[in-house]
């Protein structure tokens, strides 16, 4: 009897029930190349019994060609993860669960698009038939949830880059991670689709430390 409140109760506070959430909802993962976003999103996945969207990297043709040569492949490559990543959006949109997408489709227009435009990768006349085409997708999806943004310092970035061991990553500029979390840290401060989460994750260890792990999964079923 002891056992059934406790589990109403929780499941009535914390919104979840033996370690599921209580409606659909569509959670976002946010952050630079080596913040912790797959990390996050298999922790989490397995916590809620949630159904995972992993950024389709591997599908993407151009993407070894770009990290080789960033301007001549920048436009083709973004290409692909705007079109992917919207059939991704409208699969978890029809997906009967709570869905977790490991980066959005607005990631790749606001953070890696504008910055491949800024340094001159993406020219004036590719970058407006792209930006168009980003404003077009977005507006037919819904936001997320939550949004969460995993903070995390180059220098950690640059380690944990180089301890997962992809080989086309081996070579990405520092600058070029520097860049990305400006722009990061610029999107974030006029975000408005939905609330947003901020994980310092060069600090937190939720995957072994058991207060930073009670912490995460209350501030998630806050919004939840």
């Amino acid at each position: 009897m002891y056992h059934a409140t406790l589990s109403l109760v929780c499941a009535v506070r914390w919104g979840y029930k033996r370690g599921a959430l209580a409606r659909k909802k569509f959670i976002a993962i946010a952050g630079n190349i080596g913040a912790g976003k797959t990390e996050l999103t298999s922790f989490l996945c397995r916590k809620y019994d949630l159904v995972p969207f992993f950024e389709p990297n591997e599908e993407n043709p151009y993407l070894a060609d770009f990290y080789k040569d960033m301007k001549a492949w920048a436009f083709r490559s973004q290409l692909f993860f705007l079109t992917a990543k919207f059939r991704l959006h409208r699969q978890l949109e029809r997906s009967p669960g709570t869905s977790l997408q490991d980066r959005t489709l607005y990631e790749d227009a606001e953070i890696f698009a504008k910055n491949l435009h800024r340094q001159r990768y993406i020219d004036k006349r590719d970058w407006e038939v792209y930006w168009d085409l980003y404003k077009t997708l977005s507006q037919a999806l819904s936001p997320p949830d939550l949004m969460i943004y995993l903070r995390c310092p180059v220098r950690t970035l640059r380690q944990r880059i180089r301890l997962r061991g992809r080989e086309m990553e081996q070579d990405i500029p520092t600058s070029y991670l520097k860049r990305l979390n400006d722009l990061y840290e610029e999107w974030f401060t006029g975000y408005k689709l939905s609330p947003v989460l901020v994980l310092p994750t060069d600090k937190l260890d939720y995957l072994t430390n058991l207060v930073d792990r009670v912490d995460l999964f209350r501030q998630i079923e806050k919004h939840l």
